[in-house]
Order: structure tokens, then C-alpha cells, then sequence
């Protein structure tokens, strides 16, 4: 890393480049202060891209009494569908009814609940469904007779990290992945910075008025790097998720409740693949090597094989993914009842060095947690006290009307020389920046470079390398693209090859603001 990535003096570090670290970089840069962001992985390397991909107020935690902490998410699931039309879509959810669990009258009183608490606009509401009659019921097993369908909202998890930091990047902030804490230390009421790069080990360092700690399992970590204790008793729980072939046909995803009382989400992934997840498990383990456990993976075959008449084995699970999630440690015995709420502590050094610790949160509330943290921080830093990012577009999600369906419309018959399937896929991931890959319009595939598979070509992977800071074959196809499952065997050798010579061609690891240059290029 150059020395002068992160020479300088600036309002606020951010630790951590998941959903959290990448939504408080971008309201901080929008406020006017000045802003860096050290991630020591890629953006969303760990939990915000080991996610069941919703944008849900979780009805679930209903159940446990969290009624503000639905009606928030359910409120930023609303603003994420405006800011995000490319990336955040309705999705029905279908919930079979099982008596000895529930009862019927309750669980129609908590979706009518769930209609109204966060002021429900754009979403269809939830109603009764007969299952032996209705086309949702084909694929269950003719015990479930009632169920119920209501709406939430699916997204791109990873690209939702991606767009947010390139917001913060394209409004002044520095964005820097493979860049690790090495410590800090007070310093006239500020934090004198050192960080490493991962990649190459240089070191370097900045004046920092405020840090933020937003890095998941990694917080108490980061505290006890520059100083601070004791630790704040963090819960860690790991969620698993698993991809099998497509268990079901239709649009429609299901809420499965178990024996245990906990619900297992099947959600279309891709085409014609099935993600089933997730599991709450405790764990104690490295956070750099986390994994899905073939205990998970049996119970969470057995939950979808107790309702849909296609059974799954563990044998036909094509990819599993796991993450840690650091929740604030409430004492609930059991770990799915673990509060998804946030808590921020905002502590002072004794010679008046600030710090703030974002524990727990989910990807559905992120947007309100970061407004929440530059509410603490304004009486420190001042900057801009408006409240905007509920509003404002992320990159590509100024569609026009917030139409997405009329964009992808016009997507398709813009760029018609090109595959349908392949012009969708691009219009959901960069929304009205799909013209910066695919040209004016037109266009074959000939004209976009070197096919590596599955429609992906040399023009996007440039543009990720250039634009969104992706310097590996797993940046590209496991969070930017999702095609990790799609391309042949030996692309992700290929990409790394076409990586690695453009990277040295050019002198950049990648990314809008390389070596702390302005983005977007004079």
C-alpha cells in the first residue's frame, strides 16, 4: 500500500467493510467529513455476503416482543425498495400452516400485524391461502392443507455492501480493502492510526478524530488493538445456509416452521436452484475459517423434506456457505432468540480520544443503524446534521419513475443483440450503470472481450477491477457477479490471470480511489 493511501488527517476511520462499516462510510462522506474505510478482506468477504439475501422486518421476532425493532426494518425495507430498485425486489413468501405449532388465529393476527406496522406502500399484503387449492400448494405434501402468503423483499447482499462504499468512494471517502488495524493510539484528543496492507505488508498510518468499530466478530478484537476494555460481550452465532437444485416451481418463496420453533427459509436462487438457510448455532471458532457443519446441513435438509414432496439429501447440495453473526449477548438461552437489534457505545480515552463499537444489527436495518451512529457523532464532528440517505440513489438506482420492471424492459430491447438472460442479470446488478460495460446499446458479445463463462466477459470484470475494487476470481464470481456456481472449472484461473496482468499493467489493486486518487477520473 502507498504511504500516501492513508497519509493525512481525517474526521472518521471506519473498521470493518461489511453492511454496517460500508452504510456509516456513506453518510459520514454525504455529510461532509472526511472519511476512510480500512476493511482487512475484500467489502463483504465474511457475514454481510453469508446472508439469506432478504430486506425483511422478520416476522419471527414477533414472536419474541421485538415490535420496534420489526417496525424499523419494515420501514427501511420500504426505503431500500426506492433507493435500491435494481437491487431490492418483492418476494412472496408462502407459510404452510402446522397445527400442533401455532394456531391459525395467530399467526393471520401477527401478518396483519406485520401489514400495517411499517407502513406498508408498495407490497402486496399477506392473506389466507387453501393450500390443496392454490397453485402455492402444488409443490407441499398434501398433509398442508391452510397457509397463509405474505410479501418481503429478496437482494443482491454483497452488491448492497459494494454500492454503498462506492457511494462513500464517489463523495470523497477513501475505500480501502486488504488494509488491516494494526492499532492506534490517543493522541491530542484524536487516534494516531497504523494500519497494514495484507497484500504487501507495508505500513502506514493517519490522524483519525473519531474510529468506528464496525467489524462484526472482529470488535472486540479491534478494541483491545487500540486500547479499550473491558470487552462488551459479544454473541457470536453462526446462520448456514445450503443451495440445492430447484426443489419447487413458481416465484414463490416458503417460511418453514420446525419442531423446534424455529423457521428455515426456501427462497429460487438463480434459475433453477433452491438456498435454503439458516441455522443459529454458537460459535467459539477462528472467524477466518468458518464453516457448515454436516449437522447443519442434515437439519436443514430434514426441515424442507418434512414439507415439499421433492426430498433433498445432503449429497445433492451444491454449494453451503456459512456466517458469523456478533449479536449483543441478551442471555437468551436458546441462540435464534438472540435480539437482531443494534446497540452502539460511544466511549472517551482519558485524554478525550472517541471511539465508537456497533454491535449486532442486521442487513435489513443497516441504513438507520449508520444514521443513528452520525447522530452520536455529530456533537463531536459536526458536519451536516440532514438526514439523506433515505432518498438518495444508491449508484445505479436512479431508475426513472423507480420503475425497475419498465428499465429491464427497456434493457432488454436496448441491448438486443445480446443474451436476454444475460442483459437481466446486468440490469438488477448495476442498475442504470449498465451502459459503463455494455456500450451505448446494440452491442454482441464479440464486442466485450474474452468470454469467461456464463455470460460474464472481460468488459465486466474490468469494470469491477476498476470501479469496485475487486482483485480476485472470488470477488468477482462469489459476491459482485453470483456466478461462482455458473462458469466452467478453469475460469476462476483464467480470471485471476486477466487480473493479475491488467493490475500490472496498470499499477492499481483496483478500485475507484486506488492510492487515494479522486474518484470519478478528471
Amino acid at each position: 500500500m502507498a504511504e500516501s493511501a492513508l497519509a493525512g488527517e481525517i474526521d472518521v476511520l471506519v473498521v470493518g467493510g461489511g453492511i454496517n462499516g460500508a452504510g456509516i462510510a456513506r453518510d459520514a462522506a454525504g455529510r461532509g467529513l472526511s472519511v476512510c474505510l480500512i476493511e482487512q478482506s475484500d467489502l463483504a468477504a465474511f457475514t454481510s455476503s453469508a446472508s439469506t439475501k432478504l430486506i425483511h422486518g422478520g416476522l419471527r421476532y414477533l414472536e419474541y416482543g421485538e415490535l420496534r425493532l420489526v417496525r424499523e426494518a419494515l420501514i427501511e425495507r420500504e426505503r431500500l425498495l426506492a433507493i435500491a430498485p435494481h437491487l431490492v425486489h418483492p418476494l412472496r413468501f408462502v407459510l404452510p400452516h402446522v397445527p400442533e405449532l401455532r394456531p391459525r388465529w395467530e399467526i393471520r393476527l401477527g401478518l396483519l400485524l406485520y401489514d400495517h406496522l411499517g407502513g406498508r406502500r408498495n407490497l402486496a399484503p399477506s392473506r389466507a391461502l387453501r393450500l390443496d387449492r392454490d397453485p402455492a400448494g402444488c409443490a407441499l405434501r398434501p398433509q398442508f392443507v391452510h397457509g397463509f402468503m405474505y410479501s418481503d423483499c429478496r437482494v443482491d447482499d454483497s452488491r448492497l455492501v459494494v454500492l454503498n462504499a462506492l457511494d462513500a468512494a464517489e463523495r470523497g471517502a477513501r475505500i480501502l480493502p486488504r488494509t488491516r488495524l494494526a492499532g492506534a493510539v490517543p493522541e491530542r484528543g484524536a487516534w494516531r492510526v497504523e494500519c497494514v496492507d495484507t497484500v504487501s505488508g507495508a505500513r502506514s498510518g493517519l490522524l483519525a478524530r473519531v474510529i468506528v468499530n464496525a467489524a462484526g466478530g472482529w470488535v472486540d478484537r479491534v478494541r483491545r488493538s487500540i486500547g479499550l476494555s473491558p470487552e462488551l460481550g459479544v454473541r457470536l452465532v453462526t446462520g448456514s445456509h445450503i443451495v440445492v437444485p430447484k426443489l419447487f416451481e413458481g416465484t414463490a418463496a416458503y417460511l418453514l416452521q420446525n419442531q423446534d420453533r424455529r423457521v428455515v427459509f426456501a427462497i429460487p436462487y438463480e434459475e433453477d436452484l433452491t438456498l435454503i438457510g439458516t441455522t443459529d448455532v454458537p460459535y467459539d471458532g477462528e472467524l477466518e475459517a468458518v464453516s457448515v457443519s454436516s449437522a447443519e446441513i442434515e437439519y436443514l435438509c430434514e426441515s424442507v423434506n418434512r414439507y415439499f414432496r421433492r426430498s433433498v439429501s445432503p449429497a445433492e447440495v451444491l454449494w453451503h456457505y456459512a456466517g458469523v453473526r456478533a449479536l449483543k449477548d441478551d442471555q437468551a438461552q436458546d441462540a435464534a432468540a438472540v435480539t437482531r437489534d443494534y446497540e452502539l457505545h460511544v466511549e472517551e480515552s482519558p485524554n478525550g480520544s472517541l471511539a465508537l463499537t456497533v454491535i449486532g444489527g442486521k442487513l435489513s436495518t443497516y441504513r438507520s443503524l449508520a444514521d443513528s451512529v452520525l447522530e452520536a457523532l455529530q456533537p463531536r464532528l459536526g458536519g451536516s446534521r440532514r438526514r439523506w440517505t433515505h432518498e438518495a440513489p444508491l449508484p445505479g438506482g436512479d431508475v426513472p419513475g423507480g420503475d425497475f420492471q419498465a428499465f429491464e424492459h427497456e434493457a432488454r430491447g436496448r441491448w438486443s443483440g445480446l443474451p436476454q438472460r444475460m442483459v437481466e442479470r446486468m440490469a438488477r446488478a448495476y442498475g442504470t450503470r449498465i451502459e459503463r460495460i455494455l456500450g451505448a446499446g446494440g452491442g454482441s458479445l464479440e464486442a466485450l472481450g474474452e468470454p469467461f463463462g456464463a455470460d460474464l466477459t472481460a468488459a465486466e470484470i474490468d469494470y469491477l477491477q476498476d470501479r469496485e475494487w475487486a482483485t480476485t476470481e472470488a470477488d468477482i464470481l462469489w459476491r459482485r457477479s453470483k456466478l461462482g456456481l455458473a462458469v466452467p472449472p478453469d475460469a476462476p484461473a483464467r480470471i485471476n490471470r486477466h487480473l493479475a496482468e491488467r493490475a500490472r499493467r496498470s499499477g492499481s489493486r483496483g478500485g475507484p480511489v486506488p492510492g487515494g486518487r479522486t474518484w470519478p477520473p478528471g
